[in-house]
């Protein structure tokens, strides 16, 4: 059973490790909340994930140091034993999905761990890494479903109710669920008033499914920006904490999850990882009902792939209004385009890319298809361009959220 005198050994254990993470206000996330950050991003593997796993291995015997631990991990779990084993002089041994990006696995390598790749996704690199645990002797570390790693992600809880005594919620992101086990845990016991909110990808809902049938379930799949929190199937210690101490689960898109990379990397100046940034999202768009109150965001990591960031930040401008595509159909005639792009000039957007298409419209023999991709200022602009466009009679094909 979880005891919260081991978060109190947990806190004093990582004392000489840990960065400390303050809070930021972010009053731009939300008008209508009260947002605090816990930028756990920062911290030197770039996750939360360093307080649980240095936790548990500094509770090993001597003997189990001495054969060495395994683990498995999307990737931030992975740094965070290597660096623990590391700086305790024990041998580590990390199994990753191979689709791990390529950031996280040569950063565990520098951390002084061994790296093996295996096939699928988690769930996979954990049934190789039990596997291993048996044949060699190993401690297996697990990323969320222990004691021990549990108490040592809760000591964030301990934190929060220090930095912000009035604090009124937490929304925290959700994998396994050994961070908001460790923080839902630690904030019921000390302060009960406060609500504690998970946030998991529409493409990984294993929590989210699991606790609405009570029961734990596993998806026969995930798929998710957010690896870090691409999990099939929640621990059986982070089900019941969640069943008995979160007040709610909720999921976020895709294109939420990149609004709120993006929103994090322009108002806050800070990088976020998919996982990290699902709790902004969360709160963005109004999915916990947190309106007026005084809330802390977690952001988990900040452990992103850079090959893949431009595409998430065209993705966040698009969900939040800022860039827009529209398909029109033209009569073929001299000035018609001069037409469309006075309209989109005078509305103030900056078009950026155009694509005339003659041969796009079969029904139509004198007509042609015009691709316009555009940066705007929001929904409310793109929807003003639209309604121009309307009055002039010009055909919008795809007509992107005309409100």
């Amino acid at each position: 059973m979880l005891q919260l005198d081991d978060f109190y050994k947990a806190r004093y254990v990582l004392s000489t490790v840990l960065r400390k993470t303050e809070l930021v206000h972010a009053k731009t996330i939300n008008p209508e909340v009260d947002v605090y950050l816990k930028p756990e991003c920062l911290q030197k593997t770039g996750s939360f994930k360093l307080r649980g796993a240095y936790f548990k291995i500094s509770r090993l015997s001597d003997e189990e140091k001495a054969k060495g631990v395994v683990a498995c991990s999307a990737g931030n779990h992975a740094q965070g034993v290597a660096l623990g084993a590391t700086a305790m002089g024990v041998k580590s041994l990390i199994c990753l999905p191979e689709g791990a990006p390529i950031s996280k696995v040569e950063a565990t390598r520098k951390l002084g761990a061994e790296v093996m790749l295996v096939p699928g996704v988690y769930d996979d690199a954990y049934q190789t890494a039990l596997q291993l645990r048996d044949e060699r002797g190993y401690t297996f570390v697990h990323p969320f479903d222990d004691e021990n790693v549990i108490a040592g992600q809760g000591t964030i809880g301990l934190e929060l109710l220090e930095q912000l005594p009035d604090l009124d919620a937490v929304v925290v992101p959700v994998g396994g669920g050994g961070l908001i086990s460790g923080i839902a845990f630690a904030i019921k016991s000390l302060n009960p008033r406060v609500k504690v909110y998970g946030v998991q990808a529409e493409g990984a809902p294993s929590m989210v499914n699991s606790l609405h049938d009570h029961a734990i379930e596993c998806l026969p799949s995930v798929s998710t920006i957010a690896d870090g929190i691409a999990v099939k199937e929640p621990g059986k210690l982070t089900f019941e904490a969640c069943a008995e101490y979160v007040d709610g689960l909720v999921t976020v898109s895709e294109d939420e999850i990149c609004a709120a990379i993006l929103k994090l990397i322009e108002s806050e100046k800070m990088v976020a990882e998919g996982a990290g940034a699902a709790s902004v999202a969360a709160v963005m768009f109004n999915k916990v009902p947190v309106k007026g109150r005084k809330t802390v965001c977690i952001v988990s990591g900040g452990n992103i792939d850079v090959t893949i960031l431009n595409r998430v930040i065209n993705r966040g401008l698009a969900k939040s209004g800022r860039f827009c595509t529209l398909d029109l159909e033209l009569d073929d005639q001299p000035g018609k385009l001069v037409e469309v792009c006075t309209v989109i000039a005078r509305a103030g957007a900056n078009v950026t890319g155009v694509h005339h298409d003659r041969s796009a419209n079969r029904k139509k023999v004198n007509a042609c298809m015009l691709r316009v991709t555009m940066e705007t200022k929001n929904q409310a602009h793109i929807n003003e361009i639209l309604k121009a466009l309307n009055e002039k009679g010009i055909t919008i094909l795809n007509n992107p959220n005309l409100k």
